[in-house]
């Protein structure tokens, strides 16, 4: 595609909000730029509706699709649906989209440079197509910045030379990762408003990934390593939390979005099986639990089921954590309510100030187990979302066997 005519597909993006005319689906691929240059990327769909403009960002088997995109000036800003993030974007003499990703956080935002660019192709095979097959289960071993070292399991499924997966650790996953493998090496990636990840390595002939990188963010790395291991587990007393000696309930209160106080003590809960979601806005494993508590949710109320959601925010601003949370309530249809606890994700003592019951919250989302006496009676730190597969079958499998349990013990 020569630049002229790069040039007008990438206007008919940017402009398709304000021309009103329907427009044909186009695609594109983004890259946000590191001074490493490793390749964090994402493939998008831009488009219009009867609704309107969207865009579609697709990683593997998500499609997260959004439908603010508004001028602001010479530049286009294009809200994420649920986080507190955008793009803020401005086409330049090649046709090619400029700008930055704008992500809120506990401090000032974080601003990392993005080029969009007419596409499908998301990892170039620059060696060719893939001569190893990575698919399968693996044990991991990731490096810190301090020299630490951590665990997770990553599972990958790759057909010819497409490759999804993701990666899953004590507090929770990686969500959807997407990329190919070519020649001996692969590389993976994602971004859906909150991350932005990069994972590259290469099989070695002993059958080990080797040389690996994982790259987040503006300059965040880690190198890894990882062997093929189908039993793999992980060691979830990293994140594990309980009930402090002496304790056997929760006692908190809290305003939900609309300002009303909020307490376990309420008619509401009395009597009946509560779950609680310990949360943030900011969180994607958070997103995932909550599309899965929605449904159970609307599908089970009816059965003397409650959830109720305690949010840790960025921020102390009410306000902020409200815009923030209405964008979960909305999206996902959350009919339970979402307290806003008034302490930061980040409050290093967060646990004391809202559920000093417990020992530390470590893990977001965490979710508590209350039966009908009104006792805590489990509580589980993460969680394996939908790109988990099988693991997430197995935690549903579990959550539907806690929830029979709790329910079938009455009173006591």
């Amino acid at each position: 595609m020569n630049a002229s005519a790069g040039r007008l597909v990438t206007l008919s993006l940017l402009y398709i909000t304000l021309t009103g005319q329907a427009l044909r689906a186009q695609s594109y691929v983004g890259r946000f730029l590191r001074a490493d240059s490793l390749p964090i990327v994402f493939n998008m769909e831009a488009g219009r509706d009867a609704r309107g403009a969207y865009w579609i960002i697709r990683n593997a088997g998500e499609r997260l699709k959004i439908d603010r995109l508004t001028r602001r000036g010479d530049s286009v800003v294009v809200e994420m649906p649920v986080f507190e993030s955008e793009l803020r974007l401005k086409t330049d003499r090649s046709g090619r989209m400029l700008g930055d990703w704008i992500k809120g956080t506990t401090g000032a935002d974080i601003l990392q440079p993005v080029v969009i660019t007419p596409g499908k192709i998301r990892f170039p095979l620059h060696a060719g197509p893939a001569r190893v097959d990575v698919s399968g289960t693996w044990s991991v071993r990731l490096r810190r910045p301090d020299g630490t070292f951590r665990q997770a399991i990553a599972v990958f499924s790759q057909k010819g030379s497409a490759l999804t997966g993701t990666l899953l650790t004590p507090t929770g996953d990686y969500r959807y990762l997407e990329g190919v493998v070519s020649g001996d090496s692969l590389q993976l990636s994602c971004f859906d408003g909150s991350h932005a990840y990069y994972f590259g390595a290469r099989l070695t002939p002993e059958g080990i990934l080797t040389n690996g990188v994982f790259a987040s963010g503006l300059r965040h790395l880690e190198p890894w390593s990882a062997i093929r291991d189908a039993s793999a587990t992980l060691d979830l007393s990293v994140a594990a939390m309980s009930l402090r000696p002496g304790n056997d309930s929760l006692r908190f209160s809290f305003p939900d979005l609309d300002g009303r106080m909020i307490s376990l003590r309420d008619e509401r809960f009395r009597g009946k099986v509560v779950i609680v979601q310990i949360m943030g806005s900011w969180c994607p494993n958070c997103m995932d639990e909550t599309i899965f508590l929605s449904d159970f949710y609307r599908r089970n109320a009816s059965r003397g089921i409650e959830v109720v959601a305690l949010a840790y925010e960025y921020s102390t601003d009410a306000e902020r954590a409200r815009r923030s949370l209405m964008k979960f309530r909305d999206r996902f249809d959350v009919r339970y309510p979402m307290l806003i606890t008034g302490v930061t994700s980040a409050d290093s003592l967060r646990t004391e100030k809202t559920l000093p019951e417990l020992t530390p919250i470590k893990a977001f989302p965490s979710t508590i187990f209350i039966g009908r006496d009104g006792k805590v009676k489990s509580i589980h730190a993460g969680f394996s979302g939908p790109a988990t597969g099988l693991h997430h079958e197995a935690f549903k499998q579990e959550f539907d066997r806690t929830i029979r349990t709790l329910q079938s013990a009455g009173g006591n």
